[in-house]
């Protein structure tokens, strides 16, 4: 997922949609610019919706060397192909979902603003650790808060990747960038975008090169 020396989208669905309809907007999405990975985060879905979406979007992320992540569903990556899982500190423990993926998958998991967490994480075999939130977000109650200062200290600390999440924009992810956030994940700034799921790609990368200056 990581390019050395850059940081890069990471799209995450909204946490209901029509899988036939969302796989036009996701690959608008993807073919209007750089995006490292896209998670599948479903609320409240069944088993057969679950996999009826990753049937519809798993195709679309892969056939543009873009990574394919389910939140949560470790169990499901091997069997329906996808390329690896998020996890958060409710969901199941990092090192089950590492035990699930198998050595060659990609784990990411929440860490929210605790360097602790995050510690353990890259412990239980985490690819990369999310920090967040960092802005109030319209998609998620955020329960916990970052700052800026804990993706430079693990930046400075670590080679494992970090992530920063929620409330990211084009308007307000420049301190984010600069401080060394490998990843941005977004949904709104995309999905809800005024003029389309491309446009909000573009202006969020358009962001990040100006940033990285």
């Amino acid at each position: 997922m990581a390019e050395p020396g850059g940081c890069r989208l990471y799209l995450v669905t909204p946490p209901r949609l029509d899988p036939a309809h969302f796989a036009d907007l996701l690959a608008a999405a993807l073919d209007a610019g750089d995006v490292a990975a896209v998670q599948l985060r479903l609320k409240d879905a069944s088993e057969a919706e679950w996999r009826d979406a990753i049937e519809a979007l798993r195709p679309v992320a892969q056939a543009r060397d873009v990574a394919f992540l389910l939140n949560d569903r470790a169990d499901l990556v091997r069997e329906t192909g996808c390329d690896g899982a998020h996890v958060g500190q409710q969901d199941m423990p990092a090192r089950q979902a590492r035990a699930l993926l198998g050595p060659d998958l990609t784990l990411g998991v929440t860490c929210h603003e605790s360097r602790d967490l995050a510690m353990r994480a890259g412990e239980d075999g985490a690819d990369y650790v999310a920090f967040g939130a960092f802005y109030p977000s319209g998609s998620k109650e955020a329960q916990y808060r970052a700052e800026v200062e804990i993706l430079r200290w693990w930046s400075g600390l670590m080679e494992i990747p970090c992530c920063a999440i929620g409330g990211i924009t084009a308007e307000n992810c420049a301190p984010l960038v600069r401080a060394g956030a490998d990843f941005l994940a977004v949904i709104g700034a995309v999905w809800s975008h005024p003029e389309g799921p491309a446009a909000g790609v573009r202006a969020l990368n358009a962001a990040i090169e100006e940033a990285e200056g």
